[in-house]
């Protein structure tokens, strides 16, 4: 029997490409076909390797009619595969970050990137599917030669959200302070230092009250966050919290104890964490930057300027005033609604019909 098949650069776990490859594999099963993840068990977390297939097998177990789809997203072995394989083929285009955000913190990440750039360009043409998971993302396939790009929003699994939250840790945050977060790799491209900045003149300005926590992984990028410690110590900033990766329990307890979510990334090729934000119902302020504001469609409150002083100020003012917050969380609960209302397993089948094998 034909099989649907993906491969992806990485698989981790609170990875929004791997949460989505594995929720992509269920629904290739529900409709019928045989599915695995092909990837490179180095770039594997421990615990999910038992869900994997080595992607240096991959060849030798793909038939002509069968279906696999390239979740692109940075330079790596299976991009290499990919092209020179002899089936019906995909492309699902997550973006990837300009590598001179790692020039500095981490040159073997920023090789890796500009690597994958090099690959998206000689992929062109590869495939009889494109798709990009954001109108952003879409745009820079078009520009490297890609045609017919359809977008398709990134799928989120929803049975994540299940997970009820850690209560002693809810309980340790729910203490009055006015609780500021930010979920996503600690990472030059999101621009942790500007959401230092802004948290210094929340704190110094007008409130002492308050807390920044910033939820994600540093592996990779340890030379930055070393930078951003120093930043904190000589600002003397109090209340700053680096989770590192965190359990799915505990990053609903920070989500639902958040009193503002803060986003000043630069480059975002859609940012689960938005739609995280707005289906906790936390209040969202964000750079008008990179994918950004069509992932937010109208919801929460975009700048337009990186006036970190304005930052703070709205912060400050969607903690104290009731009407504010309420009408900004009405358009994220709209936003979420006009989210909700697509099936998105619909569109990924209307994307692919076309190569989809035969059962």
């Amino acid at each position: 029997m034909a099989a649907i098949h993906q491969f992806t650069a990485g698989f981790a776990w609170h990875d929004a490409i791997s949460n989505e490859a594995a929720l992509f594999r269920r629904i290739f099963r529900d409709w019928g076909y045989p599915s695995e993840i092909f990837c490179d068990p180095a770039n594997t977390s421990k615990d999910r390797r038992g869900e994997i297939r080595d992607i240096q097998t991959a060849a030798a177990a793909i038939d002509q009619e069968d279906l696999v789809l390239l979740h692109l997203s940075i330079g790596s072995v299976a991009n290499t595969i990919f092209e020179n394989l002899a089936c019906r083929k995909a492309i699902l285009y997550h973006n990837i970050t300009p590598e001179h955000y790692f020039q500095f913190t981490n040159p073997q990440t920023a090789a890796q990137l500009q690597r994958g750039r090099q690959q998206v360009a000689a992929l062109a043409g590869t495939a009889t599917v494109y798709m990009a998971d954001s109108g952003f993302n879409a745009a820079e396939l078009r520009e490297v030669g890609y045609r017919d790009v359809q977008v398709l929003p990134i799928v989120i699994d929803t049975q994540l959200m299940d997970v009820p939250p850690t209560p002693r840790l809810m309980q340790r945050r729910r203490d009055g302070m006015l609780n500021l977060i930010f979920v996503g790799r600690c990472s030059p491209n999101k621009k942790i230092e500007d959401l230092l900045r802004t948290f210094a003149w929340l704190q110094k300005n007008i409130t002492p009250l308050c807390r920044f926590t910033q939820i994600g992984s540093k592996a990779g990028n340890e030379r930055y966050h070393a930078m951003l410690l120093a930043m904190c110590k000589e600002w003397q900033l109090a209340n700053v919290e680096f989770t590192g990766s965190v359990s799915q329990a505990d990053l609903h307890a920070y989500y639902q104890s958040a009193d503002a979510f803060l986003c000043m990334s630069e480059h975002e090729g859609f940012c689960i964490p938005l739609i995280e934000s707005m289906l906790h119902d936390v209040p969202i302020v964000a750079m008008a930057d990179a994918a950004v504001p069509e992932t937010l469609d109208g919801a929460g409150i975009l700048l337009t300027q990186r006036r970190l002083d304005v930052a703070a100020e709205a912060i400050y003012r969607l903690h104290q005033d009731r009407g504010l917050r309420e009408a900004v969380l009405q358009t994220q609960r709209d936003r979420i609604a006009r989210y909700k209302s697509r099936n998105l397993e619909a569109e990924l089948r209307t994307c692919l019909a076309s190569v989809l094998p035969t059962l």
